[in-house]
C-alpha cells in the first residue's frame, strides 16, 4: 500500500484532470443507473403488471417521489395513448440515457489519458533528475543494463498496472456505491444478502496474487541483467569477436533469457486466472441471487415484485464487472508494484555529495589548491593515505605513479565526483564542502583518459554546459585544440553528427573535441586525467600542443602516464599505494635516483 501511495502523490500537481474525471464518472454512473432501472416499468408494462397512479403526488427530492411521478407521467400516456407509446417512451428515454452514459464516460477517460501520462512523465524525470544528483561510486557498483531498465521498462510497468489502475480507482468504487445504493432502495434484504456474497469470491482471488509480486520482482531483476548482458555486448563486441567468445556470450544471454521467460510464463499465467475465476464466481454469485430472489418473490416474503427483481439482477450484473475489474486490477497491482519497488530503491539512494546550506558563492580562483591530511577508501579499501599538496595559483602539478597508486583519485576530490572522508581540500583558504557545488565545478575544466562525446554535432560538444553559445568562439577554442582543420573538412562542418560516443571519430580527435570543450568553458583550474595516454605517437603531438595552448595562464593538475608529457611541470609527485612519496621538478627527481627514477629509465627503456 505505502507504494501505492507513493505512485499517488504525484496526482497532486493534477487535481484539476482529477476532479474532471471523477466528476465526468459519476455523471455516467448515474445516467446508467437511469437507463438500467426504466427496465422495471419496461417489464411492469409488458407483463400488464405495473401499477397506474391516479393523481400526481407531491414533488420533492426523495427516491421514492421521483419515482412515484414518473410513473405517474407513465400511467397518463398509458391511458391517453395506450401502452406501445408508453413503451416507445420509456424505449427513447433509455437510449437518451445511454446517449449521455457514454459521452461522459469518454470525457471521463479522455482526462484520465492526460493523467495517466503525465505521472509517468514526473516519474521518468525524477529518475532521471535522480540519476543526474547520484555520485560516480554509485555507478561503479550498480549494472548500466539495470539501470536502464527502471527508468525504461519497470516505469513502463508502473503505467501499464498501477496507473491504468487509477481509471478502476476513481470509476468503479463510484459505481458500484451507486449501484448498491439503488439495490438498497429496491430491496434491502437481498441486497445484505449479496454484500455477503460479494466479500467470499474477492476473498478467494485475493488469496491467489498473494505470490505475483514475489515473482514479478525476480523477473524485473532478471530483464535488468538482461539488458546488462546486451549493454556490454554491444560495447565489446569488438573483444567479443576477437577472442572468438560469441557461443560463450550467447550461453550466457540463453541461460538468463530462459530464466526470466519462465518467470514471465508464470507470472502471466497467474494474472490470467484472475479474469475467468471472477467471471465463474461472479456467474456462481449471480445464482445464487436469482434463485434466493425468485424464493422472495414466489413466497411472498417481501415487498419484492417480478420486475422489480429483474430490475435487481439488471442492476446487480453491472456490478459484476467493476468488481472483476477490482480481481484483475489487484494482479495488476501485485505486478506492478514489484516495479514501483526497484523504482523506489533507486528514488530512495542516498545522494552523498551534499551542498551545505548557506554555501558560499566562488566565481574566481585566487590563491591556492591545497590538500590538508587527505585519505579516502572506496568501501572498505584504504586509496588515499594521508595527502598534502599546495598547489599555488598559475602552477602546473603533475601527479605520476603505477596503475591503481590513487593518481586520479586525487584529481576526482577536487570537483567533489567524491567526498574526502579524512582530512580536507581547501581553495582559496576556505573547504570545498563549503562552497556551492555548482560555483565550484564552474571553476574546473576536465579533460580525461576517454574522451566522453554525445550523440550530437561538433558544436553541440564543443560549446556543452554553455548557454547561447556564438559560433566564431567555438571556433576559436577548436583552433586552440588543434580541431578546427579536421571538422571543417566533414560534411557539414561544425554541425556535423559525431556519432553515438563519437565513433565517427578517431582517438586523437575525440580527445582534440575534449580539449576544445574545456577551452570553450576557459576554467582557471584544469585537470588534465592522463589525456595522451591512449593515443598513437602523432594523435600524441598534436593533443599535446593542444594541451598546451589550453594550460596557458591556468593552475593545471596533471596525471600523467607517459613522463615525458610533464618535464615542463612546476612540481612532479610520485604516488604509490597512494602515498606520495617523491616530489619535485623531473631534473630533481632524477638526480634522487628513486621511484620517479625507476618509472623514466623503463619508459626510456621501453
Amino acid at each position: 500500500m505505502k507504494r501505492f501511495l507513493s505512485i499517488l502523490k504525484y496526482l497532486s500537481s493534477y487535481w484539476g484532470l482529477v476532479s474532471l474525471n471523477i466528476s465526468f464518472n459519476i455523471l455516467s454512473v448515474v445516467f446508467s443507473l437511469f437507463s438500467l432501472t426504466m427496465a422495471i416499468p419496461f417489464m411492469g408494462i409488458l407483463f400488464d403488471n405495473q401499477p397506474l397512479v391516479e393523481t400526481a403526488p407531491e414533488l420533492s427530492l426523495s427516491v421514492e417521489s421521483i419515482q412515484q411521478n414518473f410513473n405517474f407521467l407513465l400511467s397518463q400516456i398509458i391511458q391517453n395513448q395506450g401502452k406501445e407509446s408508453a413503451l416507445l417512451i420509456v424505449c427513447l428515454i433509455v437510449v437518451a440515457m445511454t446517449f449521455f452514459k457514454t459521452g461522459f464516460k469518454y470525457l471521463a477517460d479522455y482526462f484520465m489519458a492526460s493523467l495517466r501520462n503525465f505521472v509517468i512523465k514526473d516519474i521518468r524525470n525524477k529518475i532521471y533528475n535522480k540519476l543526474l544528483s547520484l555520485p560516480l561510486s554509485f555507478y561503479s557498483e550498480m549494472k548500466k543494463g539495470d539501470i536502464i531498465s527502471r527508468i525504461s521498462v519497470d516505469v513502463q510497468e508502473v503505467e501499464a498496472s498501477i496507473v491504468s489502475s487509477l481509471s478502476m480507482l476513481f470509476r468503479d468504487p463510484i459505481t458500484i456505491i451507486v449501484y448498491m445504493a439503488s439495490l438498497f432502495i429496491i430491496s434491502p434484504s437481498l441486497t445484505v444478502f449479496v454484500l455477503i456474497l460479494l466479500p467470499i469470491s474477492g476473498l478467494i482471488i485475493g488469496r491467489l496474487g498473494t505470490n505475483l509480486k514475489k515473482t514479478s520482482m525476480k523477473g524485473q531483476r532478471r530483464l535488468g541483467a538482461l539488458l546488462s548482458i546486451i549493454e556490454e555486448t554491444i560495447s565489446g563486441l569488438r573483444v567479443i569477436k576477437a577472442f572468438n567468445s560469441e557461443t560463450k556470450m550467447y550461453t550466457r544471454f540463453q541461460s538468463t533469457n530462459s530464466f526470466y521467460t519462465r518467470l514471465i510464463i508464470k507470472m502471466n499465467r497467474r494474472k490470467l486466472l484472475a479474469s475467468p475465476l471472477s467471471e465463474f464466481l461472479g456467474t456462481i454469485v449471480m445464482i445464487i441471487v436469482m434463485w434466493y430472489g425468485g424464493s422472495l418473490v414466489l413466497n411472498n416474503e417481501s415487498s419484492l415484485t417480478s420486475q422489480a427483481l429483474i430490475g435487481f439482477i439488471i442492476i446487480f450484473s453491472q456490478i459484476i464487472s467493476p468488481a472483476k475489474s477490482f480481481s484483475t486490477a489487484y494482479y495488476d497491482l501485485q505486478k506492478g508494484l514489484a516495479s514501483a519497488e526497484r523504482i523506489d530503491e533507486l528514488l530512495d539512494e542516498e545522494v552523498k555529495i551534499v551542498e551545505k546550506e548557506n554555501a558560499k558563492s566562488i566565481t574566481e580562483f585566487k590563491n591556492s589548491i591545497e590538500f590538508r591530511n587527505v585519505s579516502f577508501q572506496y568501501e572498505k579499501e584504504p586509496v588515499l593515505k594521508n595527502i598534502n599538496i599546495k598547489i599555488e595559483k598559475g602552477k602546473t602539478i603533475a601527479i605520476v605513479g603505477q596503475s591503481g597508486s590513487g593518481k586520479s583519485t586525487i584529481a576526482d576530490l577536487i570537483p567533489r565526483f567524491y567526498d574526502v572522508e579524512h582530512g580536507d581540500i581547501l581553495i582559496d583558504g576556505v573547504s570545498i564542502k563549503n562552497y556551492k557545488l555548482n560555483d565550484l565545478r564552474s571553476l574546473i575544466g576536465y579533460v580525461s583518459q576517454e574522451a566522453i562525446l554525445f550523440n550530437d554535432s561538433f558544436f553541440n560538444n564543443i560549446s556543452f554546459g554553455m548557454q547561447n553559445a556564438e559560433l566564431n568562439l567555438v571556433k576559436s577554442a577548436a583552433e586552440i585544440a588543434n580541431a578546427h582543420d579536421f571538422i571543417e573538412s566533414s560534411k557539414n562542418g561544425y554541425y556535423t553528427n559525431v556519432g553515438d560516443r563519437g565513433n565517427k571519430l578517431s582517438g586523437g580527435e575525440k580527445q582534440r573535441i575534449s580539449i576544445a570543450r574545456a577551452v570553450m568553458k576557459n576554467p582557471p583550474i584544469l585537470i588534465l586525467d592522463e589525456a595522451t595516454s591512449s593515443l598513437d605517437t602523432e594523435s600524441e603531438r598534436l593533443v599535446q600542443e593542444a594541451l598546451i595552448n589550453l594550460m596557458k595562464n591556468r593552475t593545471s593538475i596533471v596525471i600523467a602516464h607517459r613522463l615525458s608529457t610533464i618535464h615542463h611541470a612546476d612540481e612532479i609527485l610520485v604516488v604509490n599505494e597512494g602515498e606520495i612519496v617523491e616530489r619535485g621538478t623531473h631534473d630533481q627527481l632524477i638526480i634522487k635516483n628513486g621511484e620517479y627514477k625507476k618509472l623514466h629509465d623503463y619508459q626510456m627503456f621501453v
